[in-house]
């Protein structure tokens, strides 16, 4: 079965491009719905799924990791509660689920609540055997684990909720870059990509930078201004000219030439149109900068050798693959041990 599924994904992936009639109408009704979900941002994030995630070579690396064809196999209910900051953020989830035999039930956010359902019905086209294996919620009920991602405060509420479940809860988190200065040209528009992709909403965008003492900006913020965007678009314009606004009245440090708002504060998250940034003296220092967040960070990117830390190359935060688990936390390695679980 584990075969089929993904001899599916494969032929599922084939069909997510532009030129789908059926799909781009998908799209654009997504994007009446959220503003943020332009055409470009959703074809951004299937063209990712696409790459990184049905891929059958790559699909069935990862699946043997697991050994799932000698788990027993004692399939559970497990409610999948989704976030709607970014297109599609919750396909991964979904895909960890349904690869390892459980049975999901999907509670889409209303922010996000069209693109999965089209994805879902072209693998039931594809393959009606598929038919039943999922099940969409309003609210979960009778279930026997748990995935949900939402804010900090709305995983307060989960744990409290779904605390006795075997569960897996997630909360705000970014990325954060390092960089030394001697960043050539092709790398800084890496990291433009890191940053602002999905107008930097999504938890692997890279939220801050930190930077050696007296760093110049000038040609990341050059870079920039081919970003017209970010200019087309009234939320996110609003969005920089109240956060510019508030540094001019606060006078606060600050970089820009009005695509984004580079903000001298130690803070990981930042507000939209904003990055914050934080110098260091010396490697030691950008260390323990970033030490002191880790339970914050979703990823690190940078072009340095930080012994101990993983760190990505610039442009990788937004292409994570099937094993860049949310987190940190093995999804699959969770699910396959449910299999054993009694339901509470």
């Amino acid at each position: 079965m584990i075969e089929q599924k993904i001899t599916a994904l494969a032929r599922l992936g084939k069909e997510l491009h532009p030129q789908n009639s059926a799909l781009h109408a998908v799209v654009l009704e997504a994007g009446k719905f959220n503003p943020w979900f332009t055409p470009k941002q959703v074809y951004t994030a299937l063209q990712n799924i696409r790459e990184t995630m049905l891929d059958p070579a790559r699909l069935r690396s990862w699946v043997n990791t697991y050994s799932l064809s000698s788990v027993s196999m004692t399939p559970k209910k497990v409610g999948l509660v989704m976030a709607g900051n970014i297109p599609l953020v919750g396909f991964h989830d979904f895909l960890c689920v349904w690869l390892s035999g459980h049975l999901p039930l999907i509670k889409c956010s209303d922010k996000d609540a069209h693109l999965l359902p089209f994805l879902l019905n072209q693998l039931i086209t594809i393959d009606q055997e598929f038919q039943g294996d999922w099940k969409w919620v309003d609210r979960l009920a009778d279930f026997d684990a748990v995935i949900a991602t939402g804010s900090d405060n709305s995983a307060r509420y989960f744990h409290a909720y779904f605390g006795a479940y075997p569960n897996i809860i997630r909360k705000n988190r970014n990325g954060v870059a390092i960089l030394t200065g001697q960043e050539n040209t092709e790398q800084l528009q890496a990291l433009t990509r890191d940053m602002l992709t999905f107008f930097g909403l999504g938890c692997r965008n890279v939220s801050k930078l930190v930077v050696p003492e007296g760093y110049d900006f000038e040609p990341l913020l050059t870079l920039l201004e081919d970003y017209p965007e970010l200019n087309e678009h009234n939320r996110y314009r609003n969005n920089f000219d109240y956060q510019f606004a508030l540094c001019i009245m606060n006078q606060e440090k600050h970089f820009t030439k009005g695509q984004v708002l580079f903000r001298a504060h130690p803070g990981l998250l930042s507000p939209m149109a904003t990055i914050h940034y934080e110098e260091f003296t010396n490697l030691e220092h950008a260390r323990s900068i970033l030490e002191r967040d880790l339970d914050q960070i979703q990823c690190i990117l940078g072009e340095v050798d930080l012994p101990g830390m993983d760190l990505l190359p610039l442009g990788s935060s937004q292409c994570p693959g099937l094993t860049d688990y949310a987190d940190g936390v093995d999804i699959m390695a969770f699910l396959t041990q449910l299999h054993g679980h009694a339901k509470n």
